[in-house]
């Protein structure tokens, strides 16, 4: 093993506290260190390496189960390219895309709402100039809202 590292100078050098750093073994994203004759765990330089690539990739929104896919992909790769990374961060692309959209139109319909004066969601669900996405329930009760 290069360096011998206690969980805490892990934990301390990686960025993460010590509890993170014993659900990633659970989890299986880290494998199970040595120990010391004492019982203490003992990391790899490795280990804090591993716990910088999983926080970043966990910033770019990959969920825990998805780096652990990657992780696993990279364990076994013998020297060869990770099949699927490209992959995976071409769908995690696409997905944020699909949520800045979805965001989007959410803060246009807000945006809407407060420039129509839209105080009240009943009265304004009723109103026929309510720009929030639920106004195909007016149909049912016709009552005037507020609307400037």
């Amino acid at each position: 093993m290069t360096g011998e590292l206690r969980s805490g100078q892990v934990a301390e050098q990686a960025g993460v506290n010590i509890q993170t750093l014993r659900y990633y073994e659970r989890r299986g994203l880290l494998p199970e260190p040595d120990r010391s004759p004492g019982g203490h765990r003992l990391y790899g330089d490795q280990a804090v390496t591993t716990l910088r690539v999983i926080k970043a990739a966990q910033r770019l929104g990959f969920t825990l189960d998805e780096v652990a896919e990657l992780l696993e992909a990279g364990r076994h790769r013998h020297g060869r390219p990770v099949a699927g990374l490209q992959e995976r961060a071409a769908a995690k692309l696409a997905e944020v895309d699909g949520k800045i959209a979805d965001l989007t139109t959410i803060r246009t319909a807000l945006a809407e709402a407060l420039e129509a004066g839209c105080d009240d969601l009943t009265v304004c669900a009723g109103s026929a100039c309510c720009p929030i996405p639920f106004t195909h329930l007016a149909e049912e009760s016709r009552h005037a809202g507020p609307c400037r």
